[in-house]
């Protein structure tokens, strides 16, 4: 089945968090959603926008995994598990983090690059890219099934 694709600009911070929303709405355990882009391109921001709305708790606490490299949340679709991959040194390093149980719920995965041969093919892959202040372009591709309500 081909992948389908969608582009989206995102002027500010709120429409990046209904962007989050939306895929949260829309996420369901055994889900991969990988935020690709540079540094300050926004996979943060998108993730904790995801975490707080998949929680339904917009005052929930999500700081960064860099250190910890993954955190997990009870939401209402399951536990989410995010994983901020920037410090990883390669996919073998991903079995000490417990990915193959976390793959049963939804993961969260900032610098997807670094997953190799494990990254999944059934995935939404997010492409960030910074404009002019908080505004980004967002390259979604992936979930045939669902990507059409992203749009």
């Amino acid at each position: 089945m081909p992948t389908s694709t969608v582009t989206r600009t995102l002027p500010d911070l709120a429409a990046t968090g209904a962007l989050a929303a939306a895929i949260a709405d829309r996420a369901r355990p055994g889900d991969a959603i990988l935020l690709e882009g540079p540094l300050g391109a926004g996979k943060t921001t998108l993730a904790r926008a995801f975490l707080r709305a998949a929680a339904a708790d917009p005052a929930l606490d999500v700081p960064s995994p860099t250190y910890t490299l993954v955190q997990s949340y009870d939401t209402r679709h399951g536990p989410v598990h995010h994983f901020d991959l920037w410090r990883l040194d390669g996919p073998a390093a991903l079995a000490e983090l417990g990915w193959d149980d976390a793959r049963a719920d939804i993961v969260l995965v900032e610098w997807p690059e670094r997953l190799g041969a494990l990254r999944p093919e059934d995935a939404l892959t997010v492409a960030l890219r910074p404009l002019d202040g908080d505004a980004r372009a967002a390259v979604l591709s992936g979930w045939p099934d669902r990507i059409g309500a992203l749009a």
